[in-house]
Order: C-alpha cells, then structure tokens, then sequence
C-alpha cells in the first residue's frame, strides 16, 4: 500500500524540504499552504473548507506553520515590549492554527494501523528549562501548541491506538523567519527536514505524547 502524508504549511523553508523528503521515501504527498491553498490557519472558516475535502488514511501528518513575530515587529525582548495585537497574532498562528487543524485529523487517520501526526513547535516553549526569558508570545504561544498537542494525542490514542501524536523541535533552521537572529548554529531546511524524517520513523505508539527534538531526544516540558 502507498504510504501517504499530508503537509500543513508546505510553501515555507521547512515545509517544502519535508514535503520533498516524505516523497523521496516514498510517500504520496498533499500539500496545504497559504500560498498554495489560500489556507488561513488563523480562519476557522478557511481551514474547515481545506480539510472537508481530504480523504484518508494518512499515515503521517505534519504541521509545519508558524511565525516568529506578525510582519514588521520582532520577538519582545521585555515585558514593556508587549503588544497585545501582536501577542494575539502569534497565538492565533502557532497554537489555534494547529488546534484548529487537528480538529479534523482524527477522521483522516487510520483506524488500526501505525500512524505518526507530528507539530512542529519549538524548544523555547518549553517552560521548565526557560533560563533566560524574553520573547514572551513566541515562547508562550510554543507552550500552548505543546499543551494542545499533549491533549489531542490523549484523545486520538483512545480510538487509534497505533496512533503517535508528538511535538517537534526542528532545530534553528536557515530560512527567512530566522534570518535575523545569527546567535544560534543553524541548520538547512533540507537537513531539518531528513532529521525529522529519520525520528518519526524511529517513534512508536509509546512514545505518543511525546517532545522530541530534531535527534530524537525528549525535550522538557
């Protein structure tokens, strides 16, 4: 049988690197995107009317959306450089975007067979290894999605038990959301991408739940 996955957020750095990688192994890959699609993650409306038209299985799905801070602004780097506009975006971007796409999942995976849903979130959302603060929506909204992912691997496990649902830390990867911060080692998108194609399909139905960084290491919450 074909293998089939689903990309989320296709037309950036990291998600057009995974959609390739996921088709150099084999897979039969749809593509959804803002640019590609016209979808909206932070529209309701937008992303009901992509996914109704879907039909599984899928065994692997990966949300691979985000920003880093809403266009023309940048990760506060104090409490007085909240914006409560801003803040609002970012979470509406990276954690209600992913809950509102994996709303609809459960009826796009197989009913018993293995399947991996991976969320691409970020190590600094971690809350307890927050050692140098700062960066107060992007951190906060990483938290939320990792709370969300957390919950929806709970529920779908109880139906689908071959089910993985999981967090991802890609590792800091050269694209244009990260161009401005040169403080970290960086990687390409198609090193992330293989990266992460070798831990999902290293993941078993243990590890559903899980934080998992571009090695495959568990991340702390």
């Amino acid at each position: 049988m074909t293998r089939r996955a689903l990309v989320i957020g296709a037309s950036g750095g990291i998600g057009t690197a995974l959609s390739a990688a996921l088709a150099t192994y084999g897979s039969e890959v749809t593509r959804l995107s803002r640019a590609g699609d016209g979808l909206d993650l932070t529209d309701p409306t937008s992303v009901e009317r992509a996914m109704s038209v879907l039909r599984g299985p899928f065994d692997t799905v990966l949300i691979a959306s985000g920003i880093l801070a809403p266009e023309g602004a940048r990760p506060e780097k104090s409490l007085a450089e909240i914006d409560a506009e801003n803040l609002a975006r970012v979470l509406a971007v990276n954690a209600i975007g992913p809950a509102l796409v994996l709303k609809h999942l459960p009826r796009l995976l197989p009913q018993d067979a293995q399947c991996v849903v991976g969320v691409l979130t970020a190590r600094v959302g971690t809350i307890g290894d927050n050692h140098l603060g700062g960066w107060y929506s992007y951190r906060a909204s990483k938290a939320a999605a990792n709370q969300i992912v957390r919950t929806a691997a709970i529920e779908i496990s109880r139906k689908r038990k071959q089910a993985i649902v999981v967090s991802l830390h890609p590792g800091t990867v050269e694209t244009p959301f990260s161009k401005a911060y040169s403080g970290h080692a960086k990687v390409t998108p198609n090193e992330a991408a293989a990266n992460l194609v070798a831990v999902l399909d290293q993941l078993t139905p243990a590890d559903n739940g899980g934080f998992f960084d571009w090695a495959g290491k568990p991340v702390p919450w």
